[in-house]
């Protein structure tokens, strides 16, 4: 089983992998890293309760403004009226929770522009904070804006390629030396692109387990050409692996059938 999230945000699932007597291989295909300029990032910060919704897309987005407030030492969740905090997916919910946050609005639907949607009228006419990463998908302040709210988008933090991605493990997954793929984000399946050529991920799709967790992903891998994709709908260790189990069972009772026949 390949992982190609970043490493410190693997270790959940790779211990219930482990558990689950899968042998997972850690193949990192982003990382993360500063902005180039913590100009507009410390604005907000530093006029943090004049927004009305702070909308988290992603775990790190939290990390990452959570260590630059420390930095500039600023409070975010003590003292009176704080944003509202709205969150994509329950991994972001558990890290914003963990970091004092009250979270008032969580997805019911994975996305960006869901989330946008079910908050409504809830934002309109509303300062909201949208700290994101430089390759974050545009529609999401699109359909605010369309909404009536009055966003300010700051890049919070990068999403490079690693430059120490491991070309032996690469070299293995590309001949489909693995029983599954586990991509977590657009940014890993291009990184992965980049890498080995989306050639190389088509003809995988025959022989190795390709795993989207959400529909973004899953529309990434389905553009360059993948069309047999393992959705996991949640980004948490029990969805994505309830969702390699059920695909793995379903190609065993295929073959018994076959055999039969």
């Amino acid at each position: 089983m390949v992982i190609t999230r970043a490493v410190l945000q693997s270790s959940e699932l790779h211990e219930k992998l482990t558990s689950s007597g899968a042998i997972p291989i850690l193949l990192p295909l982003i990382s993360f890293a500063p902005p180039d300029d913590f100009e507009a990032v410390d604005a907000a910060l530093l006029e943090w309760k004049r927004f009305d919704w702070v909308i988290f897309t992603s775990a790190y987005g939290v990390q990452s403004v959570i260590s630059r407030a420390a930095t500039l030492s600023r409070d975010l969740v003590g003292g009176g009226s704080p944003p509202s905090i709205a969150v994509v997916g329950p991994a972001t919910k558990e890290k914003a929770e963990r970091e004092g946050f009250s979270v008032h609005h969580a997805a019911r639907t994975h996305l960006g522009i869901a989330l946008a949607e079910e908050l409504g009228n809830l934002v309109r006419g509303r300062h909201v904070l949208l700290p994101r990463s430089d390759r974050a998908n545009p529609d999401l302040p699109a359909t605010l804006q369309r909404l009536g709210a009055k966003v300010t988008e700051v890049i919070a933090y990068r999403t490079v390629r690693p430059s120490d991605a491991d070309q032996d493990r690469l070299a293995r997954v590309a001949k489909g030396e693995v029983d599954a793929m586990l991509f977590f984000s657009p940014s890993a399946v291009h990184s992965f692109v980049e890498l080995a050529g989306s050639e190389a991920l088509t003809h995988l799709q025959n022989r190795v387990a390709i795993a989207a967790i959400g529909p973004v992903t899953a529309a990434a891998l389905r553009e360059i050409g993948v069309q047999r994709v393992v959705q996991a709908q949640e980004a948490t260790p029990g969805a994505v692996i309830a969702a390699l189990e059920g695909y793995f069972a379903s190609a065993e009772e295929l073959k018994a059938g076959v055999r039969r026949a």
